[in-house]
């Protein structure tokens, strides 16, 4: 299975707090504030962002944390980068040290076209994509006869 650390869920969330705000600089007290995230947690994420150039920071009294770009403009990948390091389903596809079974391995060039496939499905889905209002699908009415048939 597939899973993100609790990190890269906060980070989420934290980003797509200040995408709906685009040019406001944020504290990171009042990021916690309205998120629910623990300070220390919120100046974690905050920091591992700004060293992946995703968020911007300003020192001062009325310094604070903005996206160093659009949300348009801020993948997914990035985001998950930052936080998780390379998007890697095994370690041999990030690592160029083989492992145990690397003399007898024949897919580990797969694993590259898998995460590489991953890779740009994380890529195509931006920040603004997360902060869009979800598309309401529309009633469908299936007649109950259809359903005996």
């Amino acid at each position: 299975m597939l899973r993100l650390s609790k990190l890269t869920d906060y980070a989420t969330v934290i980003l797509s707090f200040m995408a709906k705000d685009k040019p406001q600089v944020h504290a990171a007290m009042e990021i916690a504030g309205v998120t629910g995230i623990a300070l220390p947690t919120v100046s974690k994420i905050l920091k591992l962002l700004v060293n992946a150039n995703v968020l911007t920071s300003t020192r001062g009294a009325k310094g604070g944390y903005a996206l160093a770009r659009l949300p348009e403009e801020i993948s997914i990948a990035m985001v998950i980068s930052a936080l998780e390091g390379p998007i890697a389903l095994t370690e041999c596809s990030i690592s160029q040290q083989g492992c145990e079974q690397a003399s007898g391995c024949d897919i580990r060039g797969s694993w590259n076209l898998i995460n590489q496939t991953i890779h740009n499905a994380l890529e195509s889905v931006t920040l603004a994509d997360l902060i869009r209002p979800a598309a309401v699908p529309e009633e469908v009415f299936i007649p109950v006869s259809s359903l005996y048939q």
